[in-house]
């Protein structure tokens, strides 16, 4: 596949350029039409077990995606028994497996359950792991776990919360980060956050090497000036992924709500931020990132931003409908539906 020639794209709020893609440039899927396609990707409604299936092996260097979660209360868009979660996910695994890159990783978020009737979680999230790490006949390597803090989480379940008080605000949800070899591609360079000020300080003033009371030695080396500090996997804004799940003005559910013949508003949204975060760690320009289970199409969102070709699969049809209206016109090259191409 040939390099992506990139020109400035004005409406790109990420601060990358936007590519423009030749045809022979596209990932798309062979013998399979997109219901819409931007400069960088296409959306295709569908089953994504069976639109897998049209993907070339090793061709993906990320696939970012929210499943659908193993609750006890059944959602619109469909959820599987915690019990029978393993099983379900099993062929999509080996799929996953497939189509990544050596160099490729796996990035999934999955929110936790309760059992039902009782003031007990479920363990399915922590079941899927082990199965994705040992138990499937394909195996992948945990690289790393990370946690998303919502703090407009409702206090659920009302009933242990709110009625009883015998539990707290259940508000974080898992983010397993996978890979397949240890050439996975990442770069922490690309997501380093500003120097604290005490850092700052002790670069301008300097730093005296010493044997710290945790016996750690640290050198000279540490008053080096990286550009930034590296996150870490714990209680930090950074990999303790605290972003409020707001987005009531949008723009995205302004156009679905005054399109409701065409486009429905999907429950099971995650902040942009956390693809884009895992986007810029674990990807370069030129890369291909998929969302087997798209919902609103955040991933491809963000990818399309940050200059990244991309496809989106999902099954509710006005849930794909819907996600085109996270896009600029400028962005979209062509969709079957009129309606919703005309109110970009």
């Amino acid at each position: 596949m040939s390099e992506i020639k990139v020109q400035a794209n004005k409406n790109n709020s990420m601060g990358s350029p936007t590519p423009f893609l030749t045809p022979e440039n596209k990932w798309l899927l062979p013998n399979n039409e997109a219901y819409y396609e931007t400069r960088l990707g296409a959306a295709y409604i569908g089953d994504s077990l069976q639109l897998m299936k049209s993907i070339e092996s090793s061709t993906v260097d990320l696939i970012m995606t929210s499943p659908p979660f193993a609750l006890t209360r059944q959602k619109k868009y469909g959820n599987v028994d915690p019990e029978r979660y393993g099983i379900w996910f099993e062929p999509f695994a080996l799929e996953f497996w497939r189509i990544l890159k050596p160099t490729g990783n796996l990035v999934i978020h999955i929110g936790t359950s309760w059992i039902e009737g009782k003031p007990w979680k479920s363990l399915y999230v922590y079941e899927l792991l082990i199965s994705l790490c040992k138990k499937y006949e394909k195996t992948f390597n945990l690289a790393q776990e990370f946690f998303w803090y919502n703090p407009a989480r409702l206090p659920t379940p009302a009933e242990w919360v709110n009625v009883r008080r015998i539990r707290v605000k259940d508000a974080v949800d898992y983010i397993w980060w996978l890979c397949k070899t240890e050439s996975a591609k990442a770069d922490n360079r690309r997501i380093l956050k500003e120097y604290s000020e005490s850092m700052k300080n002790l670069l301008k003033n300097g730093y005296k090497a010493k044997l710290r009371p945790s016996e750690h030695n640290i050198s000279k080396k540490f008053s080096r000036d990286n550009l930034g500090s590296i996150p870490s996997n714990l209680l930090n804004p950074q990999n303790l992924l605290v972003y409020s799940n707001t987005e009531s003005t949008s723009r995205y559910l302004k156009l679905c709500r005054q399109h409701p013949e065409i486009a429905k508003i999907n429950p099971a949204r995650y902040p942009e931020r956390i693809p884009e975060f895992f986007i810029r760690f674990l990807t370069e320009a030129n890369d291909n990132v998929l969302e087997p289970y798209a919902g609103s199409n955040t991933t491809g969102h963000a990818a399309e931003m940050l200059g990244r070709r991309w496809m989106a699969f999902e099954l509710v049809p006005e849930y794909l409908i819907g996600s085109i209206f996270r896009f600029s016109r400028d962005n979209v090259i062509k969709c079957k539906n009129i309606i919703a191409l005309n109110s970009l």
